[in-house]
């Protein structure tokens, strides 16, 4: 069986894979990155090569990897491989597949692999319906997602894989990946006399970040348009500038990363890093998050962590939000910008969560709910005297100071305290 027939270039009556699929690496000595998970002696390589049976999820971003391994351990193992994805598969696709590796297995032996990618895509049913051939080795489950599998994978399916993490590839294992690609002559451009300049190398390897596939796609775009200007000609920095546009965003509104860079910005913020929260400020509006998503978290962070050291932080942050109401994208993002170097700058007290969270504590978590003592009740109501509400109380304005000594915790909390006085600071940076 033919594992992966795009390696074998063109076939009758068929135009050629991509490139990027044609240059999957088809033994570990291709594979460039990810050394502390597949690196000479590693875990997942030492489980793979021994023909384990576990299966296994992987999580990292695009381009990293994850297809190609999955494809390696079919290859190394022998194993019936099977691939679908779960943006346009679903349970009919699966039992397809089960009832195929039931025939294998019964027939000759041979271990059928699944890879799901983003299996995170497969609803809670979707998930379910692989879970018990997992379970009794009917077959292997590789899974892939650029999603955190602790939320978007059930736990009964997490529980019978292991997770592995992979990481954005180094700018040293892109250019290793560009340079096999430009001297392949079978699968790449070996046998081209088109020349690829050592800047536009250089350009394409750092606006990848780290995304093998994009780069491989940016080269063999850059290849097709010089060898349609000039079959000799060089591919020049600008060529792929023009190609490029705009450098890739590693950046994912709608998953793990919309949540890391919020925690990031926030964070950045409350450790009074205005750079750092600028970058990751700048980083959110590239990549294209809701701005009100973003006001929100600064907000928070003015309320929760400079809170009573700079009130005016929560006003400026407020009017942040008014302005991005207001005016929109992108001139919101000054006041946005404005909000966040001021916040980052100011003060840092959080005694007010402090204070609060402690007497949410006390009554939800300890039962400590009492009742309003009399003195302090609603007295302008009729009858009210007579039971006693508002009897005893104490003006605080008929009193030297406006201040009066009087119970207003209920009798049971005695003189507890839930705001500790932190010691005046100053305002830095303004």
């Amino acid at each position: 069986m033919e594992l992966f027939p795009e390696h074998e270039g063109l076939t009758e009556n068929k135009a050629p894979s991509p490139l990027a699929n044609r240059m999957r690496p088809t033994s570990w000595d291709e594979f460039h990155g990810q050394e502390h998970l597949v690196g000479e002696g590693r875990p997942l390589r030492q489980l793979i090569e021994k023909n384990s049976s576990f299966s296994f999820i992987l999580w990292g971003p695009p381009g990293s990897g994850k297809t190609t391994i999955a494809r390696l351990a079919a290859r190394l193992t022998e194993s019936d491989f099977h691939e679908i994805s779960a943006v346009n598969a679903g349970v009919g696709d699966i039992r397809k597949v089960i009832a195929h590796a039931q025939k294998v297995g019964k027939a000759s032996g041979r271990r059928t692999i699944l890879f799901i990618d983003e299996i995170h895509r497969f609803n809670k049913a979707q998930q379910d319906a692989v879970l018990p051939f997992v379970e009794d080795g009917t077959i292997r489950l590789i899974g892939s997602t650029a999603e955190n599998p602790s939320i978007e994978v059930i736990p009964s399916l997490r529980s019978r894989c292991q997770i592995f993490r992979l990481e954005y590839l180094q700018e040293e294992h892109v250019r290793a990946i560009l340079q096999k690609a430009l001297e392949d002559k079978e699968k790449g451009f070996g046998k081209e006399s088109i020349a690829l300049n050592g800047d536009a190398m250089d350009f394409i390897v750092s606006h990848a970040n780290g995304d093998a596939r994009r780069a491989l796609n940016v080269l063999e775009a850059a290849m097709d348009y010089a060898r349609m200007e000039d079959a000799s000609a060089s591919v020049s920095r600008k060529v792929i500038e023009g190609i490029i546009q705009q450098a890739a965003t590693l950046y994912e509104k709608g998953g793990t990363e919309h949540y890391d860079h919020a925690s990031a910005l926030q964070k950045s913020l409350r450790g009074s890093d205005p750079d750092a929260s600028i970058y990751w400020l700048a980083k959110m509006i590239a990549g294209g998050e809701d701005p009100k998503f973003i006001v929100r978290r600064i907000m928070i962070t003015a309320a929760e962590d400079v809170g009573l050291a700079d009130p005016n932080a929560l006003v400026i942050a407020n009017a942040a939000a008014e302005a991005v109401e207001r005016l929109g994208m992108p001139e919101a993002r000054i006041a946005l910008a404005q909000a966040v170097i001021y916040i980052a700058r100011a003060p840092k007290d959080n005694s007010a969560i402090k204070a609060i969270d402690k007497a949410l504590g006390d009554i939800q978590g300890k039962g400590e709910s009492y009742p309003v003592p009399d003195h302090l009740k609603d007295a302008h109501y009729k009858d009210a005297k007579k039971y006693g509400y508002g009897v005893d109380y104490k003006y605080p304005h008929d009193y030297p100071d406006h201040k009066v000594e009087q119970d207003y915790l209920p009798k049971e909390l005695g003189d507890k305290k839930y705001v500790i006085p932190e010691k005046k600071k100053s305002k830095t940076g303004f």
